[in-house]
């Protein structure tokens, strides 16, 4: 920017110059103060450098406008969890159910896990069991990302959220 530019000579290119070309970075310069702005390199690794004669101070507000408009946009992935024990009865586990259908619709991501506690390690088929009947459940509204994996004292399944057809 202005002084900072250490090349002979600069192309400018830009709105408000009567001919772009290639020009002194002095002359450069002098146009720029003439119109009150500065003299911004744009692309600084060809030959010679690429400038614009720009108002800087405007040109970081509309860069920081725009990231902020894309930061808006941009969509965040929620991921609930619902934890239940290798002994689940019906009732809570249909309690649970009704909180991931409103967690999936909603559009987070579901982490379902057994937690094994002590030596209730041993009813390893029964917590798999019952992942694979909540699975079994969600399968009109969810789609699976990983089918029950056994990771120390918890057995793991993902799901995320179907995609709905217009």
């Amino acid at each position: 920017m202005n002084e900072r530019i250490r090349a002979r000579e600069v192309r400018l290119v830009g709105d408000n110059i009567q001919e772009q070309g290639v020009y002194n970075t002095r002359e450069a310069l002098r146009m720029a103060d003439d119109m009150e702005l500065d003299l911004v390199e744009i692309s600084p690794n060809a030959d010679p450098p690429v400038c614009k004669i720009i108002d800087y101070q405007k040109f970081l507000y509309h860069q920081k406008k725009k990231q902020k408009e894309i930061k808006e946009k941009s969509h965040k992935i929620v991921t609930k969890e619902i934890r239940f024990g290798p002994n689940t009865d019906d009732h809570d586990f249909q309690f649970k159910l009704k909180h991931a259908i409103k967690f999936l619709e909603d559009g987070a991501k579901l982490k379902a896990y057994v937690f094994f506690k002590g030596r209730s390690i041993l009813f390893k088929e029964q917590g798999e069991i019952l992942l694979l009947k909540f699975i079994q459940e969600l399968e009109d509204i969810a789609k699976v990302d990983q089918l029950p994996k056994l990771e120390g004292k918890r057995m793991t399944i993902f799901l995320s959220p179907k995609v709905k057809k217009k």
